[in-house]
């Protein structure tokens, strides 16, 4: 490696860039094709990037989860911790599902793949990058998915930090096998788990090969200039747009229910500190952490705090390790936003995913015009397993449904989206093909966006059965069936939920033993309205659309 600096003007900057995305995104194609899970292949519920020797984070693919992604930028660091780059030798590929240090539960396993590259005939291969992906595996064994877990011991299999492939010393790989078998013992599905390690595990692959070319064609030894180039940049311009705002302290709150009647307080307080180019969100005062599996790791509270500060004051800056430093965020230890060991969390994105809530509220006071109302918060996760006539078992890999997104400023809520995890919904003909489940219904809820200027999205409806003859078991993680999505400058709330059986509500969260006949309905929160309604919001006359 030359010892020189090397600048970059703007126009092969951003060549570069656009590569390095185009490089990230090609690993992200790589993992959805090859996956086993279709949570990965049809809903996207991954994260992809690419990291420098320093373990930071420099580029993402487009597809995935903000709390997969900003999770990932400080879950690979601490992977670098356990393994300095400089003990890595080519062949080693790290593995960890620990959801204290990753994404916050153990389904969500997290790969990373170092890239070498030598620079002259004769000498050593050097690690110039890491190529890391995070994904929903769909079963690590113990509860399963569901809240009912009652700490992370029970709820399945924790993978420390470790070699899941290791150098042979000759430039090959070999299984460490001990931690191959340790990991498919302890699985329900051992073949789709050996396939998804062996997905992430190619896609790094790829991206270390298209990362190759990038190097070749553009005269590079390894990526550490261009990385301080992107990352300084992005931190300028991220302090840059935060001093454009006034100083001040800005608190906001949101009440989340749960299924069994419970509720969590999210607390949080807002300072702008324009002359550090710093955004400080603090958590303090927010629920003691739950009895049930609904606790948010650190990481996984800083990723949709990062997202949603990020979303609103400027969107179009590379989300990278530069763009993240300016916001900082701090939450009590043994809250419901900070989870420790050991704590359960497999449902965590119950309350993770509904932080944005409060987060906007806070941020509303601050720049009006990109603020939103509530919306439906997380997505509401299904998943099914029993037995078949014959005897033989049957288990879908989890599927998601997303309620209606709060209103803007100058746009109506989108119904049944997604937000802020902007996963898919798993076609309903792939439910059914993995196992006996009949969709009888699944439509938009008419009515359920609160009524304003702009009006909130709305909720859908699904209704569904398994047919079996035998008694099956639904893990269902719900939320929003008492307290609607509040409107916002005005706006009035979208509807709450419904989660029921056989026309009776659910009001637990645990799995449930249903029996042959039994149906399940789902209806999904609106979003709220943002501004009075009767009165024009910004941009087009939105006519009928005022109240949905």
């Amino acid at each position: 490696m030359s010892s020189a600096t090397r600048t970059f003007d703007p126009v092969e900057l951003e060549i570069l860039w656009q590569s390095l995305i185009s490089t990230v995104n090609e690993q992200a194609r790589a993992l959805q094709r090859a996956a086993f899970s279709p949570i990965v292949r049809e809903a996207g519920d991954l994260a992809n990037a690419v990291f420098d020797r320093r373990g930071r984070m420099v580029a993402q693919a487009v597809t995935g989860t903000p709390g997969h992604i900003n999770s990932l930028a400080l879950g690979a660091a601490a992977m670098l911790e356990e393994y300095p780059v400089d003990s890595l030798v080519p062949g080693d590929v790290l593995i960890t599902n620990d959801p204290y240090k990753t994404a916050g539960q153990l389904l969500d396993v997290t790969v990373l793949v170092p890239a070498w590259r030598t620079p002259a005939a004769g000498s050593k291969p050097r690690l110039i990058a890491l190529f890391g992906s995070t994904i929903h595996h769909t079963d690590v064994g113990g509860y399963g998915i569901g809240a009912g877990g009652r700490d992370c011991f029970e709820e399945g299999l924790w993978i420390p930090i470790c070699k899941l492939m290791a150098g042979d010393g000759s430039g090959g790989s070999e299984r460490n096998g001990d931690v191959w078998k340790f990991i498919l013992s302890n699985v329900r599905q051992p073949d789709h788990m050996a396939g998804d390690l062996h997905a992430q595990m190619a896609s790094g692959e790829v991206g270390a090969q298209r990362l190759a070319t990038l190097c070749d064609t553009h005269g590079l030894d390894d990526i550490e200039d261009l990385a301080d180039e992107i990352i300084e940049r992005s931190e300028a311009a991220t302090r840059a747009t935060i001093r454009e705002l006034d100083a001040g302290t800005h608190d906001a709150s949101a009440v989340l229910d749960l299924a069994d009647g419970s509720t969590v307080d999210i607390v949080c307080s807002m300072t702008v500190d324009p002359d550090a180019g710093e955004i400080i969100v603090d958590y303090e005062g927010s629920s003691d952490a739950s009895p049930w599996g609904i606790n948010v790791v650190r990481n996984y509270t800083h990723a949709y705090t990062t997202f949603t500060v990020r979303s609103v004051l400027n969107p179009d800056i590379p989300n990278n390790h530069g763009s993240l430093a300016p916001i900082r965020m701090r939450a009590p230890e043994g809250s419901v936003v900070h989870a420790v060991p050991p704590q359960p969390g497999t449902a965590r994105h119950v309350v993770g995913m509904f932080l944005p809530n409060a987060l906007l509220k806070a941020l509303a006071q601050v720049k009006p015009d990109g603020a939103m109302a509530e919306g439906a918060g997380a997505v509401w996760t299904m998943q099914i397993n029993g037995h078949h006539e014959d005897g033989s078992p049957f288990i879908t890999a989890m599927f998601t449904y997303a309620g209606g997104v709060g209103a803007r400023a100058s746009k109506p809520g989108l119904d049944a989206c997604s937000y802020p995890t902007g996963v898919s919904a798993v076609p309903i003909e792939v439910v059914e093909a993995s196992a006996p489940v009949r969709f009888l219904r699944k439509a938009l809820r008419p009515g359920s966006g609160g009524a304003g200027a702009q009006p909130g999205g709305l909720g859908q409806v699904i209704e569904f059965e398994v047919d079996t003859a035998r008694p099956w078991q639904l893990n269902a993680v719900t939320s929003r069936l008492t307290e609607p999505p509040q409107g916002i400058f005005g706006g009035e709330p979208g509807a709450s939920g419904s989660f029921q059986v056989n026309g009776e509500p659910v009001t637990t969260q645990t799995r449930i033993t249903l029996q042959p006949g039994d149906s399940v309905r789902l209806e999904l929160p609106g979003g709220g309205g943002y501004g009075e309604p009767g009165v024009p919001g910004d941009g087009e006359d939105r006519g009928l659309l005022a109240t949905r």
